[in-house]
């Protein structure tokens, strides 16, 4: 029961991120108040990746990031990796942010966060459910028979 417990609880971790990543969203869609002028940040660093290379990176990650997580979902690989696409999609608001063109690329990173934070959710929740699944077979041929089931 415990492992069902788990599984729950478990369930929801694409979900929370995806409520992460929206509410970074929101951020970005506000420009950023929080954060100092982009035109301040530039003049310490340096000035960011042009507009094309950070879009052609953020198209290199999303199809990448798509294809790893229905290779886990075909595998049936428990991975907790939701919350670091948070962290990288982030980082491409901010590139975007400092180099003055976050307006235009907005919806390409946001609708880049959906589809891959969407995939990772359901790969999670399909391992959590299959998984629950074995586990309330498990323990209903426990109380049936009196003892576990062969392994396969």
């Amino acid at each position: 029961m415990r492992e069902i417990d788990r599984l729950k609880n478990f369930s929801t971790r694409g979900l929370k991120a995806l409520a992460l990543f929206l509410v970074v969203s929101s951020a970005a869609w506000s420009k950023f108040p929080f954060l100092p002028a982009a035109e301040t940040v530039t003049a310490l660093l340096g000035p960011p990746p042009s507009a094309r290379i950070i879009s052609t990176v953020l198209l290199i990650y999303t199809f990448f990031a798509i294809a790893l997580s229905v290779a886990r979902l075909t595998s049936g690989i428990e991975h907790r990796s939701s919350f670091c696409h948070v962290g990288y999609l982030t980082s491409f608001y901010l590139f975007y942010y400092f180099g003055n063109t976050l307006e235009d690329n907005f919806l390409a990173v946001c609708g880049a966060g959906i589809t891959i934070l969407g995939t990772e959710s359901y790969r999670i929740w399909n391992y959590c459910s299959e998984g629950i699944a074995e586990k309330k077979e498990a323990a209903e041929y426990v109380s049936r028979v009196g003892r576990h089931p062969p392994k396969e």
